[in-house]
């Protein structure tokens, strides 16, 4: 396990861990390294017996603020983006599945990417400052794997898809994007005290719920719901629009990026 980019930290009293993406200085953004060490810590506790709940959180002012942009050559065919998003996939896939329950502390910025990633974990708690959303419409972009019509109801999931804007914790916990948003000072006694609730519980109980919940959501249709998004999503990296985007994140610095990005909403937002 990459010790350095996940920091692994299990509770003195009860069977749960704390999992802390540790990559601060870019806001925890995903990449390669990264990606591996969350996935091999997952799966690490999920073997343990001692162990029946994850905290996932980040260092510093971000839980994760998505893909890290600045990281990789992002111009690429359908192809290889079909085969990039389906990776993104399968690791998303493995939060849901494991059969503990996962839990998201969310400081900060939990953007695109990052706010897929907090979508998979099972229970999120939201500190009230939190930012987060879909930006990555406004660079001709879309999530990896669409679950923001699983989470919160699809008037919502419409407003987050279509503009990019960003909403706090409180909004986030009233459109039921979070199960709680608390105080930032008090975000992690309140996922520890949940962890601990999770912890304390029948684990083969928890196991067989989060089983019959998820194939209750993969009956309903959500394999075929991402699978279809992988695809449009390919498609819409390879069109003019698409490469222009992908190709100015080569021409410019990310901060760059981001001011021409975002300049056409800067008087809506």
């Amino acid at each position: 396990m990459h010790e350095d980019v996940v920091l692994w930290h299990k509770d003195e009293t009860d069977a749960f861990v704390t999992l802390t993406l540790n990559r601060p200085d870019k806001m925890n953004a995903m990449n390669q390294e990264l990606g591996d060490a969350l996935e091999a810590a997952i799966l690490r506790a999920a073997k343990d017996p001692e162990i029946r709940a994850v905290i996932v959180t980040g260092a510093g002012k971000a839980f994760s603020a998505g893909f890290d942009l600045g990281g990789e050559d992002f111009e690429m065919d359908a192809d290889r983006w079909r085969e990039d998003i389906g990776e993104n996939m399968r690791r998303f896939g493995v939060i849901r599945e494991v059969p503990i329950p996962i839990i998201a502390a969310v400081n900060g910025f939990a953007l695109a990417g990052g706010l897929e990633l907090m979508m998979c974990c099972d229970l999120i708690v939201v500190a009230e400052d939190a930012k987060l959303g879909e930006p990555e419409v406004r660079h001709v972009s879309a999530p990896p794997t669409l679950m923001l019509p699983w989470t919160v109801p699809m008037l919502h999931a419409r407003y987050l898809m279509y503009t990019g804007d960003l909403i706090d914790g409180v909004e986030a916990a009233r459109i039921h994007l979070a199960n709680k948003a608390v105080p930032a000072a008090q975000l992690m006694a309140e996922a520890e005290k949940l962890a601990r609730k999770c912890a304390r519980m029948p684990g083969t109980a928890i196991k067989y719920a989060k089983a019959a919940l998820n194939h209750m959501q993969q009956t309903a249709g959500l394999d075929s719901s991402w699978s279809y998004n992988r695809e449009t999503t390919a498609i819409l990296h390879g069109t003019e629009e698409g490469k222009y985007w992908m190709r100015l994140l080569k021409e410019k610095s990310l901060r760059g990026f981001l001011e021409e990005r975002d300049a056409p909403f800067r008087e809506l937002d």
